[in-house]
């Protein structure tokens, strides 16, 4: 069955607009709180946030909501996404929730879920919550209902997690370091696990008022953060986004690396130490850069795509039974540090390989070369059929053949527009925009 409200990363939408809204963000707590008593004798679940302003009315909606049903409810405050998942695992609790819109800016929000083992709620599971919202909801007699606490010492306990995942045998002494918590969720954390770490910290994000978060800064605005490694002569700067969950890296000359570069310096640096045996496979998506799959090759690895998005990437890696994956927007997978995607974790492990090898960022990824890609939202009204036009489907076969194996075509359709992405990458950047030019005209104006 097509689920409704969940999307590939949780129930996400404006605030103020359905399904956004706290009356049915209170009967979602009520439905989830229904199917999490049907799985567990004695559930309760942990809450945390974003520091958007309107994360206050969710939290409160969603704890009546569960309340309402029985269920107990631990506060766990503005915490990343990544948190959410390790403390829901280590405090057996039946479930995580995470109040965010993740990298966009005050105005959306979302919820989004985790299980007891603190990975993204099975899609079976999502598929009860929708039905459960469909049927009349009923508040618990009195002496059923659930109660509500605050756990004080959230931003700790995921601290020292944090630190946990950096090698006791290595220090970031000697490292300055930009960190830039976007106003998100992290800005209590982050810094503290690098200078905890040894490194000398220059904060940057790290004053949430409630509408800032994400705004001009962040994963994915991370040029404020490189001219500030610039300005600062850091040696690196670290960018999070608002639920603290993607990063990107910018080394000394302010030049940022995205996910795929990060990923690779991973895979590498697994293969050093622990070898090819021990890695055998990376997952990436269909928008990963051509000339990290044709690297992770080189070094006798698999490589598999999975759908745009992490929970996929997740469930592939599971599905192989390897540890390494991500996307080039910068949510990084390392499932032998984490159950989840965790942007803090991730930069310790790329600082990790760097230190080990005493190279800098860029010697160490100087045999990546990424391939251009050039990307055109072509607007297409719902009566084209793409795949049957046929001047569309003959400039792809020729594109197709023009690239001969040293490029790629990714067409597919967009989900929340009626746009198609014309997706060409190719070594030559001029071959590239010229390919995509022509597909986008082919299916006329």
């Amino acid at each position: 069955m097509t689920r409704h409200y969940f999307g590939t990363d949780g129930i996400r939408g404006r605030v103020g607009e359905p399904p956004i809204t706290p009356d049915f963000v209170l009967r979602l707590g009520m439905a989830a709180g229904r199917i999490l008593g049907q799985h567990h004798e004695e559930p309760a679940v942990l809450i945390g946030k974003d520091t958007r302003i309107s994360g206050y009315m969710l939290e409160a909606a969603l704890e009546a909501g569960f309340a309402s049903a029985g269920v107990d409810v631990v506060l766990a405050g503005p915490m990343p996404t990544p948190a959410i998942a390790y403390l829901t695992r280590t405090l057996r609790l039946s479930a995580g929730v995470v109040i965010s819109a993740s990298h966009n800016l005050f105005e959306d929000n979302g919820i989004k879920f985790f299980d007891g083992q603190g990975e993204k709620l099975p899609d079976a599971m999502e598929l009860e919550i929708e039905q459960a919202l469909d049927r009349p909801l009923v508040c618990a007699d009195a002496q059923m209902l659930g109660k509500a606490r605050r756990l004080p010492d959230a931003a700790g306990r995921y601290i020292e997690f944090c630190k946990g995942s950096f090698s006791s045998k290595l220090s970031l002494r000697g490292l300055r370091l930009v960190v830039d918590a976007a106003h998100g969720a992290a800005y209590h954390v982050a810094a503290d696990v690098f200078h905890e770490l040894g490194a000398e910290v220059i904060r940057m994000g790290h004053e949430p008022d409630g509408f800032n978060i994400n705004q001009n800064l962040g994963a994915a605005s991370p040029e404020a953060m490189a001219r500030k490694v610039v300005e600062a002569r850091a040696d690196y700067g670290i960018a999070l986004d608002g639920d603290g969950d993607r990063v990107a890296i910018a080394d000394s000359k302010g030049r940022v690396y995205n996910g795929d570069e990060l990923l690779y310096a991973l895979v590498k640096s697994r293969v050093r130490h622990k070898g090819r045996a021990h890695v055998q496979g990376v997952v990436g998506t269909l928008m990963s850069n051509l000339a990290l799959e044709k690297k992770v090759e080189s070094l006798g690895l698999e490589f598999r795509r999975a759908k745009v998005g992490d929970r996929y990437v997740l469930e592939m890696l599971k599905e192989t039974g390897w540890e390494l994956g991500g996307e080039s927007s910068g949510h990084i997978l390392c499932l032998d540090k984490h159950t989840t995607g965790d942007g803090i974790v991730s930069a310790l492990q790329v600082l990790s390989a760097l230190v080990w090898s005493e190279q800098s960022l860029d010697d160490y990824l100087s045999d990546l070369q990424l391939y251009p890609q050039v990307m055109i939202n072509k607007p297409i009204s719902p009566d084209v059929n793409w795949r049957e036009h046929p001047e569309f489907q003959k400039v792809y076969a020729q594109a197709a053949k023009a690239l001969q194996g040293e490029g790629r075509l990714l067409i597919r359709p967009s989900g929340t527009e009626p746009v198609l992405r014309i997706m060409v990458e190719s070594p030559d950047k001029a071959q590239a925009t010229t390919w995509a030019q022509q597909l986008a005209q082919a299916l006329g104006s």
